[in-house]
């Protein structure tokens, strides 16, 4: 009759938490599920290994194969019928039931479940730290991390998508990592690749070979603005965004300028421009100033 009682009422403890969550993930407008494993499938796996049974942390379980509805983001019950699941698992703990191992997906230093979701609710709820699992490991190009939301995840399919597309890193070992806080960015990278074959072929007279291009893009054009941007300290005028966020919007500032200068800037001019025309409002008004004085 005790075990009853303390399993209802860490249950409707649980049920408030799960309620409140979801609340204040729709104020938020953020989803309020386990990451799916499908996503994580976007990351272009290379291969899989069987790593056998494994101690790892139960907090960097963040996704489920397919229960990842059934959960919030913090492997709370969310559905009736789950939290029922839960409520027979922690009496039988209760009683002394010792379970089986779980079986988990390894993607970079997160973990998605393939079999064992309840008791893994249970081991969140209990403030488990380790649990024992079956593992096998996913080879990506862009590893996932316990903290990445939903958002993340698709972000970095895309850029586990343009590394397959271009081979960078293949080609450019010591290329550094780009990434976007928005969607869709990847392809612009790719069209810019594209657009730059283009001309040098017309420049050389010959076909120029993807590879070629690649890395004649990222050698002169991407990792100069970038190298510009640092010496500039851009980032620090455009919190939250990345370099590979600035070189989109200085390369399209670049164009602009083009078009309406008839003089193509080189990397740290178009980037020095951008950033009186578009940084703080006291380096505007200083170029503005700047400009005023030298009329």
């Amino acid at each position: 009759m005790r075990t009853h009682w303390q399993v209802e009422t860490e249950a409707e403890r649980l049920e408030r938490r799960a309620k409140l969550h979801e609340l204040l993930h729709r104020l938020k407008g953020e989803p309020n599920t386990l990451l799916p494993f499908h996503q994580a499938l976007a990351l272009r796996p290379k291969g899989e290994r069987h790593l056998g049974l494994r101690t790892i942390e139960v907090d960097k379980v963040v996704g489920s194969v397919d229960r990842y509805e059934d959960f919030d983001h913090r492997f709370l019950p969310k559905t009736p019928h789950t939290l029922e699941r839960w409520k027979r698992l922690r009496a039988l703990q209760l009683s002394g039931m010792e379970f089986p191992p779980i079986e988990v997906y390894q993607v970079g230093e997160a973990y998605f479940v393939k079999d064992g979701n309840h008791r893994v609710a249970l081991a969140k709820a209990t403030g488990q730290r380790y649990i024992d699992a079956y593992v096998i490991a996913l080879e990506v190009p862009v590893p996932v991390k316990p903290g990445d939301t939903l958002k993340d995840l698709i972000l970095k399919a895309e850029y586990a998508h343009f590394l397959e597309k271009t081979r960078l890193k293949e080609l450019l070992p010591e290329a550094e990592e780009i990434r976007f806080t928005a969607l869709g960015r990847y392809d612009l990278l790719l069209d810019h690749i594209a657009t730059r074959r283009y001309f040098k072929g017309l420049e050389e007279g010959r076909e120029v070979p993807w590879e070629e291009a690649v890395v004649d893009w990222y050698q002169n054009l991407y990792r100069p603005t970038v190298e510009a941007i640092r010496r500039l300290g851009l980032l620090k005028d455009f919190p939250g965004r990345t370099e590979a966020d600035l070189y989109l919007w200085i390369m399209d500032h670049r164009y602009f300028l083009a078009k309406e200068l008839g003089v193509d800037l080189g990397p740290e001019e178009a980037a020095r421009s951008y950033e009186l025309r578009f940084g703080p409002w006291w380096k505007r008004w200083g170029g503005v100033l700047k400009r005023w004085l030298l009329s």
